[in-house]
């Protein structure tokens, strides 16, 4: 990793972010290195530029939330930890660090400003044919003194933005309070369930099939591989067709994101549990970069430093790509079938509002009727829940998932998760609304917005099981035209004798 001047250099193995694990310590410092204040023989620039560094923040919570000077309400950041059943204190900490920060910033123009003022007396004295050396002597222990203060300065904002990289977004009012996924809100429910007895789960329906090789996938690709075979590419490739076709008759521009992302870029898109339990770090000669493990991580960077004019809101993405996780916290659960894999192909809602009044919540509501719509049209029976405070993601002001109806099972699961992050994540990515302005400290930041749409092998597991017939699996009508006409899968081999305690578990 390559980091602008010793300073940052320095901080690696400064506390606390030496306590912190390496992907969190990589990110902290990124954030860091976005907001340190350049040196200037000029105090009104370096005034300048810590102004900028302060309100450009970490794309995180503003940092003016915090300052009741400001006109920031700490009271409301403290309610939302509570909600999220996070840290309280925290808001507290990062108060009273924030206070010491802005106090030795202070300090540090204060001795830049003296700074200025000697080299203007020393210029005088030597003009002036005069004895400079005490002068000189003043400057030589000035720059000692600011060497240091900055290294106080710069200490100080390490653990003031480690800290605000733990509070997570302001949790919206409608969102249902709890800790316990139990208690998700469920807003409305679509379709006839299938509940007939001895319906065949998604795993034995794609053996029937023949349309997925699994043995062969873990020969090659270790567990959770995969092959997808004949009719099986066919019906994943109709639902990425499908729901590209979808979501661009609604006004959405297509976009095929990279695969993997530069780490530094990855740092602002992803949280530490991310590194963690999903990604994959592919290691190059000098250059790491980490696979993607959803479209909205590339698609959350596509404007990265922008500015986004009000008449070009607000912009609707439909991102496709194949997404790679190592389901580090899934052990042992769905180890069979296609339905989570290390490998999968996702289409994706990400949608661009700007700030001000409900824009984006409006934006929230269409993103979710896109959604249930689509699976509308694939006549999949699903429930629409609103997620609980505590089960929401750093980012997510709020977040709707659709459940799709598994009959073999008998039981909902989820396969689209939408989620309005407000300006959490564009604050991060400097990805900001209006024209460009001389005085940064008045800009403000888009809103950005999520939505899964299919992630198509999970959908191809729910098909199969709402579609499943005695001899085969039918094609639903609206992707038939991908299919080449196709309307029905016959199995490719005879169902086994249900031994006792032996089916597969999906």
């Amino acid at each position: 990793m390559r980091v602008g001047g010793g300073f940052l250099s320095l901080l690696l193995s400064v506390n606390p972010l030496s306590s912190l694990p390496s992907a969190f310590r990589l990110h902290c410092l990124f954030l860091i290195h976005s907001l340190s204040t350049n040196p200037s023989s000029s105090s009104s620039s370096s005034s300048s530029i810590r102004n900028r560094r302060e309100t450009s923040a970490v794309g995180m919570l503003d940092i003016n939330l915090f300052r009741e000077d400001k006109g920031g309400n700490p009271e409301i950041i403290r309610e939302s930890q509570r909600r999220r059943f996070a840290d309280v204190a925290i808001v507290d900490e990062i108060i009273r660090l924030d206070q010491e920060w802005r106090k030795r910033q202070f300090e540090l123009e204060s001795l830049r400003k003296d700074f200025n003022r000697i080299n203007k007396e020393v210029a005088r004295l030597k003009i002036a044919g005069e004895d400079a050396s005490e002068m000189i002597k003043n400057t030589e222990e000035n720059k000692k003194s600011s060497a240091e203060k900055e290294v106080e300065v710069e200490e100080i904002k390490t653990e003031l933005y480690a800290k605000l990289a733990l509070v997570g977004n302001l949790v919206h009012d409608s969102v249902p309070v709890s800790n316990d996924e139990a208690n998700n809100a469920v807003i409305r429910t679509w379709g006839e369930k299938r509940t007939e007895p001895k319906l065949k789960n998604h795993v034995e329906l794609v053996e029937l099939l023949g349309i997925v090789d699994s043995k062969k996938g873990s020969n090659v690709a270790g567990g959770r591989g995969f092959y997808l075979k004949g009719d099986g590419v066919l019906l994943n490739q109709a639902l990425i067709n499908f729901g590209l076709a979808f979501l661009t008759n609604r006004g959405y521009t297509p976009l095929m994101t990279p695969f993997f992302m530069r780490k530094d870029i990855m740092a602002k898109c992803a949280q530490l549990a991310q590194f963690d339990e999903e990604l994959y770090k592919v290691t190059g000669e000098g250059d790491d970069k980490y696979l993607i493990a959803t479209a909205e991580q590339p698609l959350c960077a596509y404007h990265l430093d922008d500015w986004i004019h009000p008449s070009q809101l607000p912009l609707r993405y439909a991102g496709y790509s194949s997404c790679f996780r190592k389901e580090a916290g899934s052990h042992g659960r769905d180890t069979l079938g296609i339905f989570r894999v290390h490998q999968f192909e996702k289409v994706e809602q990400f949608c661009i509002t700007s700030p001000n009044g409900n824009d984006s919540w409006e934006m929230h509501e269409e993103m979710l009727k896109n959604s249930e719509e689509f699976y509308q049209q694939l006549n999949l029976p699903y429930q629409i829940v609103a997620i609980v405070s505590g089960a929401l993601n750093d980012a997510a002001a709020k977040k709707y998932d659709l459940e799709a109806w598994f009959p073999a099972s008998k039981t909902y699961r989820e396969l689209v998760s939408c989620s309005n992050c407000t300006d959490y994540q564009s604050r991060r990515l400097e990805i900001r609304f209006g024209q460009k302005k001389s005085n940064e400290q008045t800009k403000r930041y888009v809103h950005l917005l999520n939505s899964t749409l299919t992630a198509t092998e999970r959908t191809l597991c729910c098909i199969l099981e709402n579609y499943q017939r005695e001899d085969g699996v039918e094609i639903p009508e609206i992707l038939r035209p991908y299919m080449g006409g196709k309307s029905f899968l016959p199995f490719q081999s005879k169902p086994a004798p249900e031994a006792k305690g032996k089916k597969a578990k999906a």
